[in-house]
């Protein structure tokens, strides 16, 4: 064990390290950094066991920070360990990866990108719950600062934690009292925060943040615990320097030159002394396949909606693939993901109503190396954008299912519509959008999703739809499926979901009228295969009606205007352009103007534009024909 006097001159090292990082960077957080100095060494030094040159080994304990913005003191702490090799004073270049805020891999030892506050402790939440279904010694370990603490989301975590027992979690609270802009919300009252944490369940721990003797017991006896626990350490900000302790406005501002030199003279010189981290005993864990996946049997006459398909082809997944594990925010029995507690309850963990909480959770079990496919309605995962992005910010790779999509899901009304989240998951970077027809699709980009980078969306729908599909059919990334189409086409009709199936009534209707129409589904939103649409259109009359059960703006229609760009196609987009009502999916398709009947007179328009060009003009005539008279007999009535 590393001697107390060792470790304070540790902290000392990582202090001077910390202000000369981000003096020569000319930008960072020192103040915040050196409140958690004798945090972080009494962490990296005294109490995590890892093996410094294997940061993908299981059984290594792991570190989150939280706070993100304390980087400065996470590249030094890993540096002066022995895990990484970089210059610390490339802090904030370009070229360098040390980053402003964290994010992976840092050679594997940063496993999710933090400095969105409040975000830490879910992930922390999920790792230590991957790490327990894999049976590892590990403990997790995540700082939060106490500013952050104000967060929705931190709560989430702590209640979640609690529930689950999860007595390899441990939280610690820099409290130094201050934010960015003045005094946090409890100031200094670490009573309060322990009566917070205990009122939730958690083992509660209160100590001198600066006292590494203080930390090394109260991690000794977190240990022992048989709940998660949590360090709450009373701390100065800009601990050590006698001009920026404890001053407000210091949140992030750097020294310069002046300030540096006096602030160094004042920490005194230090040397890293000589130290030995334990590493832990080595504990294999393998995921297991077992046999082909199984699929689930459709035949044509069968209506079934895109949700259930959903369910059942992720219970198969989940019983083959042990990689698989299914988060659901307590909506299972409405996105079908019950299926899987059915089946394999193991694997199957409830989130309950807090999706913020529920997408971190998914995150941290990824690092642990599941696949996580995670459901609640389409119109609540919208609350949980802030942690979507940061998550894809650390290349995670994980599965989310909006089920309730759309106007589509009648009388429940507007707020239980989801018609924003093609839009939101469109917009994250590496992201792949589908949005199945029927069973046999659904099925099939389930299965799919389980080998796909990035977050794939599956966006299900609630009504029953009839199978159109067979089981030869095939649905690759990025491409499209042609469901009609002629050689004497003159409009094409692009629909995903609900609206396809209103596309294929259009066909019909426009057939009637002696207008050949192709149909196509949309079901992979992002990626589209640019070329291949636009050839496509180009040999079927070169005019598109685009119709989505989502707002106009984001959505499917901006999609395929974005792939047609620049290739003189014309489209017309049907969506969603006011908040709906409740009704009858009928009535609700009809008001939104995206049913059959309004993509028929879009393509009608389209295909034969001279028609309604003439009865516009006949209709200005009549107008003013109409005005005329009603002047002329004003003015007979004057005189």
């Amino acid at each position: 064990m590393t001697k107390i006097s060792e470790l304070e001159q540790i902290a000392r090292v990582l202090r001077r390290d910390v202000l000369q990082m981000t003096s020569k960077a000319g930008s960072g957080h020192p103040s915040s950094c050196l409140s958690c100095a004798e945090i972080m060494t009494s962490l990296f030094f005294n109490e995590m066991k890892f093996d410094s040159k294997k940061p993908e080994l299981g059984e290594n304990d792991v570190f989150i920070l939280s706070k993100g913005h304390a980087a400065p003191i996470l590249y030094s702490s890993l540096k002066r360990a022995g895990c990484i090799n970089d210059d610390l004073m490339d802090l904030r270049k370009f070229e360098s990866e040390l980053e402003g805020h964290p994010i992976p891999p840092l050679h594997g030892w940063v496993k999710v990108a933090t400095g969105s506050l409040g975000q830490g402790l879910s992930v922390g939440v999920g790792n230590a719950f991957g790490a327990r279904m894999q049976r590892s010694n590990s403990r997790v370990y995540v700082l939060l600062g106490d500013s952050e603490c104000a967060e929705g989301s931190v709560w989430e975590a702590i209640e979640l934690g609690a529930y689950y027992g999860l007595d390899n979690l441990c939280a610690i609270v820099d409290v130094n009292s201050l934010g960015q802009r003045g005094k946090t919300m409890l100031d200094r009252k670490v009573g309060d925060y322990k009566k917070r944490f205990e009122s939730f369940g958690w083992a509660t721990f209160v100590v001198d943040g600066h006292s590494i003797s203080e930390l090394n017991e109260a991690f000794a006896k977190a240990k022992k615990s048989s709940v998660p626990s949590v360090i709450i350490a009373s701390t100065i900000k800009g601990k050590g320097v006698s001009f920026i302790e404890n001053q407000e406005d210091w949140h992030g501002r750097v020294l310069n030159d002046a300030e540096l030199t006096r602030a160094l003279a004042e920490l005194g010189e230090d040397k890293m002394p000589k130290i030995s981290i334990t590493k832990p005993k080595v504990k294999k864990f393998n995921f297991r396949t077992s046999g082909d996946i199984e699929f689930s049997s459709y035949s044509p006459s069968v209506y079934l909606s895109t949700r259930e398909a959903y369910g059942k082809a992720l219970a198969n997944l989940a019983k083959k693939d042990s990689r698989v594990v299914v988060l659901d925010a307590e909506v299972s029995n409405s996105t079908f993901s019950n299926l899987v507690k059915k089946e394999t309850p193991e694997r199957f963990i409830e989130g309950f109503i807090a999706e913020q909480n529920l997408i971190g959770m998914a995150l941290g079990l990824e690092t642990r190396g599941y696949k996580p496919f995670s459901s609640s309605f389409a119109a609540f995962l919208s609350r949980a954008h802030d942690q979507l992005r940061m998550a894809a910010i650390s290349k995670s790779n994980m599965v989310v299912c909006g089920s309730h999509a759309g106007v589509s899901i009648g009388q429940d009304g507007a707020s239980q519509m989801g018609l924003e989240d093609i839009a939101i998951f469109r917009s994250l970077p590496n992201s792949v959008v589908f949005y199945p027809s029927d069973a046999v699709s659904t099925q099939s980009l389930v299965i799919n999703s389980l080998h796909n980078k990035g977050i794939t969306y599956i966006r299900t729908t609630r009504p029953q739809m009839p199978v159109i599909y067979s089981e030869r059919d095939e649905f690759h990334l990025g491409d499209f499926k042609t469901l009609r189409h002629d050689g004497q086409d003159s409009v094409v009709l692009i629909g995903a979901g609900i609206t396809l199936h209103e596309a294929l009534k259009a066909h019909i209707l426009l057939k009637k009228e002696r207008i050949l129409s192709a149909v196509i589904d949309l079901y992979c939103i992002k990626p589209i295969n640019k070329e291949k649409l636009v050839s496509f259109v180009k040999a079927h009359g070169a005019r598109v009606v685009v119709a989505e059960d989502h707002y106009s703006e984001g959505g499917i229609g901006d999609a395929v205007d974005s792939a047609l760009d620049g290739s003189g196609i014309i489209v017309r987009r049907l969506g969603v352009t006011e908040v709906p009502h409740s009704g009858t999916k009928e009535q609700l398709l009809a008001k939104a103007g995206i049913d059959a009947q309004a993509i028929a007179d879009a393509a009608h328009r389209l295909a034969r534009p001279e028609k309604f060009i003439q009865e516009g003009i006949d209709f200005f005539k009549k107008e003013k024909k109409h005005k005329v008279k009603k002047g002329k007999s004003k003015v007979k009535k004057k005189r």
